[in-house]
């Protein structure tokens, strides 16, 4: 069962229009059953890829997994819309983030998914060097500068449930997700242990793989594993109270989570009970975030941009920490189960892709099954029309 849903603006947002065909976005507004997917341009068109770096990932974009910095001292450099963000843990506990970049001549502080343990944050260049709140306390052969005013660039931050995001939406994120908060909670993202991880480049934009997360239309064409642990016409929609998406798929008997066999080589979250440990759910947070909620697991995909028709997907999976500290565990069957289906989705999204690129291509309409993907696009359309939220 599916019930339509009506995409949400962006929290807080009001943008200038996107250069996309005002009428061919208007068409992807009308009601469900009657409206188009965005036009071609909005996938293949590298000015629309960086009207929305501007607009949608400067402004808001997850860029890492607190797991991911579980100590003090903690360093991680991740991409983000443009350029890179430092992470660090302090050691007060806290995780800020910083622009990936020295304040003297502009040297990445680490590569882009780079990583270092230590009490400062030190430019590889020149050996400036900062503590772990950003305030430069170094700098090699400089005499007289006020080093006070030379910190590194704080970026706004903030972790929900274990995801840490940047940009100036931050601050609104928690209220902005509160319907999904009561979703999300009892799967405790933030107390479970990475042990799995796997990075993807795909020739997709980064709207095509998010729009096929969004339905299981194409499962039987092309899902044939999660088709035998999970009927892809099951499950339900949540409705939609802000700028996410999602819903569930079911288990069926006598499979116990979403893997090749449907056997689990984990344990059940401990918060999950009755219909959350036959279901899976499936949640989209715009734009840049896929989180799968399994009953024994959790797998988070993060969605980065390289280009109008290229896109890197960092993937983890998550499992209860007792699970993990287990003798003989192995998340092998959890990782080996997505990465066959994940390798499944992306070659769809990049025939999707060169088909966008042709010249004969045009909108298509939606069908029945794919009202999710509808309340992502009219999400997108909206943002891309300059509404504000309301």
């Amino acid at each position: 069962m599916v019930s339509q849903m009506v995409g949400q603006p962006l929290a807080g947002t009001s943008f200038p229009p996107a250069p996309v065909d005002p009428a061919a976005v208007a068409a992807a507004l009308l009601p469900f059953g009657e409206s188009r997917m965005l036009p071609p341009a909005a996938y293949t068109e590298e000015s629309v890829l960086a009207w929305e770096r501007r607009h949608f990932f400067s402004r808001l974009m997850c860029v890492g997994l607190e797991a991911e910095l579980p100590s003090p001292r903690d360093q991680l450099a991740a991409p983000a819309a443009e350029g890179s963000v430092l992470l660090v843990r302090g050691e007060d506990g806290a995780v800020r983030a910083f622009a990936n970049t020295c304040r003297h001549r502009g040297h990445e502080l680490l590569p882009s998914g780079g990583r270092a343990r230590q009490k400062s944050v030190i430019c590889p260049y020149h050996a400036w060097t900062y503590s772990l709140d950003g305030t430069l306390c170094g700098t090699a052969g400089f005499r007289g500068l006020d080093k006070s005013q030379w910190g590194l660039a704080e970026l706004p931050a903030v972790s929900w449930h274990g995801l840490i995001f940047v940009g100036s939406g931050t601050p609104g994120l928690p209220a902005a997700l509160s319907a999904l908060d009561q979703i999300i909670a009892p799967y405790e993202p933030e107390r479970l242990v990475v042990a799995g991880h796997h990075t993807y480049d795909a020739a997709a934009n980064w709207k095509v793989l998010t729009e096929n997360y969004h339905e299981c239309y194409h499962c039987p064409s092309i899902h044939p594993e999660l088709c035998r642990v999970s009927p892809p016409r099951s499950g339900d929609n949540y409705p939609v109270s802000g700028p996410w998406a999602g819903g569930t798929m079911d288990l069926r008997d006598g499979m116990a989570t979403m893997s090749l066999s449907g056997a689990s080589g984990g344990v059940p979250l401990r918060g999950l009970s009755g219909d959350q440990l036959r279901t899976v759910a499936y949640v989209n947070v715009v734009p840049n975030v896929l989180l799968s909620l399994h009953p024994d697991y959790v797998m988070t995909h993060r969605l980065i941009p390289l280009a109008a028709g290229r896109t890197r997907i960092d993937c983890t999976w998550a499992f209860a920490p007792e699970a993990v500290s287990a003798s003989g565990f192995d998340p092998s069957y959890a990782v080996e189960f997505w990465d066959l289906t994940n390798r499944q989705d992306w070659a769809a999204c990049e025939s999707v892709q060169r088909g966008l690129s042709s010249p004969w291509a045009s909108p298509g309409p939606l069908s029945p099954r794919e009202d999710a993907v509808y309340s992502f696009v009219t999400t997108v359309a909206r943002a891309y029309q300059g509404a504000p939220s309301s």
